[in-house]
């Protein structure tokens, strides 16, 4: 399962037809920007499209997350166009899939300081797991198997 793929039957239920989910899965990303603008959320059939405009690889990663941990969402494409300061464009792809960050899916059992002590050796590092998902997760007691996270690597 990539960064791309989400289990479809978990997450956060914000829509109950294909025909609202677009808008809804806009707003709960716009309620916690992570940094996108000019968002636009295409939805069909388990498919989000999430479009827009950022100056931070970190904010497209959170927004792909934020779209694809929602309950009906299997699978997000990423059409988000990363510039650099200058207004150059920068490779999405890298990006979206960085050397620096793994990404990891919550299994039964799991908490943020057991993956801290997974990751980093200690399990009082879970706030830099916290932070780094401020806008996935609410509250670091609150996780679900199944949900997609991003752990900075060391």
């Amino acid at each position: 399962m990539g960064l791309f793929d989400f289990v479809k039957d978990i997450g956060h239920k914000l829509f109950s037809s294909d025909a609202d989910a677009a808008e809804k899965i806009t707003a709960h990303i716009l309620a916690n920007n992570p940094g996108i603008e000019n968002l636009g959320i295409i939805y069909k059939d388990g498919q989000a499209t999430v479009i827009g405009t950022t100056r931070s690889a970190e904010a497209a990663q959170k927004a792909v997350l934020m779209a694809g941990n929602i309950k009906g969402v299997s699978e997000v494409v990423a059409k988000i166009d990363i510039v650099d300061d200058g207004g150059t464009g920068v490779d999405a792809t890298a990006a979206l899939e960085p050397q620096n960050v793994e990404y990891y899916l919550i299994q039964s059992g799991d908490s943020l300081s057991k993956i801290a002590k997974k990751y980093y050796g200690n399990g009082n590092d879970y706030p830099k797991i916290f932070e780094a998902n401020r806008e996935v997760i609410k509250d670091p007691d609150l996780i679900f198997p199944g949900q997609k996270i991003r752990i900075p690597l060391p």
